[in-house]
């Protein structure tokens, strides 16, 4: 079956490009704290969205709890929205600090790119597989997917699954191939303002067109969410609130763009309303407030939240896997009452971020430090600023 479309912020739900992306910290030891908070919350929204949507146990949970159940499924998938907005910010505050677009040669920063998000999803793909298998043993369900051809493998690996409408091998892996998209459509606005005049003006321009472009047409038809203008809109935002706000000149400077996009976005709600949106606004006005008020930094100071905002990605990675295999084992060895599976339920959620833990201290790190041992490429940005 195609998990992709069961998951969709249109029809179902999941994101993680910023999970995905790295701080660019003005300290070493420095975490932007409102953002780990965004994240790990996301997260758990996204896993719990995943047990509701994809039976068999939530079946039963939903026989005790027919509302909170429902509302996973349903709506618990607009946590998307979050992880869009967050990695526009991300992007933008790694790629173009100051709305100055660094030097770095375009191919060079999409492979560096290409290299972090993959290497840990390719191996989750591998669980995904195995997983699969397992559970395939136990129950028949719609959620246990076909075994998979080479093709089908690869097309997933190089992140081109969603444009080749290939059925998913996991829930939610879309997303990592829409992040990647946006993160080059990024990286080409800000190569193509790099060689004009006035880069940083030229730079939220663009960006502020193909939040106009997405809000009024791409994203009002579900033909386009296969690709990155359709989710461009959030990206957007999340981008247009680092550059408008990361200093005080930059919020003298871009106060009436913000101002504007606030109206653009209204109006776009106006004409054709649409909750991911609206939330994606919220995301947007949040962390430009975060920002300029600076408790972006410092709040909340909590070591469980900065734990499930660096484990977040494995969570996303792993969670269906995880819970697919705790669905087959209670439907094969389980009770079959809603007590038992609920309570199969509330294992799965912890086994879900168990295996995420583990997943990031022996995959996601291990796989990151290879990536460090590669000579940097130089990414200063253009001019003598520093970052």
């Amino acid at each position: 079956m195609s998990h992709r479309r069961l998951s969709d912020p249109q029809t179902g739900p999941h994101g993680w490009g910023s999970a995905v992306s790295t701080y660019p910290l003005r300290g070493a030891a420095e975490r932007l704290l409102f953002i780990d908070l965004l994240k790990a919350v996301g997260a758990q929204l996204i896993v719990l969205h995943h047990l509701a949507f994809y039976g068999p146990m939530s079946d039963w949970t939903h026989r005790l709890a027919p509302d909170l159940v429902s509302w996973f499924s349903q709506d618990a998938r607009m946590a998307v929205q979050i992880f869009l907005v967050v990695a526009g910010f991300l992007a933008a505050r790694s790629m173009a600090p100051g709305a100055v677009p660094r030097n770095t040669p375009f191919m060079a920063q999409l492979g560096q790119r290409y290299v972090r998000t993959a290497l840990p999803y390719i191996a989750a793909l591998v669980v995904a597989m195995l997983c699969t298998e397992l559970a395939r043993r136990w129950m028949a369900h719609d959620s246990v997917s076909p075994p998979p051809g080479l093709w089908q493998f690869l097309s997933h690996a190089l992140l081109l699954h969603t444009l080749l409408d290939m059925d998913s091998l996991s829930a939610g892996v879309w997303y990592v191939a829409i992040d990647f998209q946006l993160y080059a459509l990024l990286l080409a606005v800000l190569w193509l303002s790099r060689r004009l005049p006035a880069s940083s003006a030229w730079a939220m321009a663009f960006t502020a067109l193909l939040v106009a472009a997405s809000l009024f047409h791409f994203n009002t038809d579900s033909d386009w969410d296969s690709w990155a203008l359709y989710f461009s809109g959030a990206y957007g935002l999340g981008a247009l609130a680092y550059w408008t706000t990361h200093d005080d000149e930059a919020w003298r400077n871009g106060r009436w763009l913000m101002g504007a996009l606030v109206a653009m976005a209204l109006m776009a709600l106006t004409i054709d309303f649409r909750e991911r949106i609206a939330l994606a606004l919220m995301v947007c006005l949040a962390l430009a407030c975060a920002q300029r008020q600076g408790w972006l930094f410092t709040w909340p100071r909590s070591r469980v939240v900065a734990y499930l905002s660096r484990i977040s990605y494995a969570v996303f990675l792993l969670n269906f896997s995880v819970a697919l295999v705790v669905n087959a084992w209670f439907t094969r060895y389980g009770s079959h009452d809603s007590v038992t599976q609920t309570g199969g339920v509330l294992l799965a959620w912890l086994a879900c971020n168990v295996a995420g833990a583990l997943f990031y201290r022996w995959v996601e790190q291990p796989l990151g430090r290879l990536k460090l041992r590669r000579k940097p490429a130089a990414v200063l940005p253009l001019g003598s600023q520093k970052v």
